[in-house]
């Protein structure tokens, strides 16, 4: 069974890639939005280590609440992102200046 610590450190470690991710690569909407995933996945493995190590139910509850939103956001993002590639036929973040005036 993993402590309590190599749980932390791995999502620390999903944590960091997921911001290196998005400061590294800001052309790629796709891209972008699996490192918001990475991130709250992330966090999830956070509330289920401290739920584990407390002995109560909470943070894994609180995981499927923030699991189902997330699925959500993904869900309305792709969408969004079939759209905008459909108009533009491009999902690179500097070529979508449709809002400047």
């Amino acid at each position: 069974m993993p402590e309590l610590l190599d749980v932390l450190g791995l999502a620390a470690l999903l944590f960091c890639i997921s911001v290196a991710g998005i400061f590294l690569n800001r052309k790629n909407l796709l891209i972008l939005l699996m490192c918001i995933e990475l991130m709250l996945l992330s966090v999830n493995l956070n509330f289920v280590a401290f739920s584990h190590y407390h002995g109560d139910l909470h943070g894994q509850v609180f995981v499927i609440f923030v699991l189902t939103v997330a699925a959500a956001e993904i869900a309305i993002g792709l969408a969004i992102l079939v759209l905008l590639f459909r108009k533009r036929a491009t999902i690179n973040v500097d070529n979508l200046d449709s809002m400047r005036g």
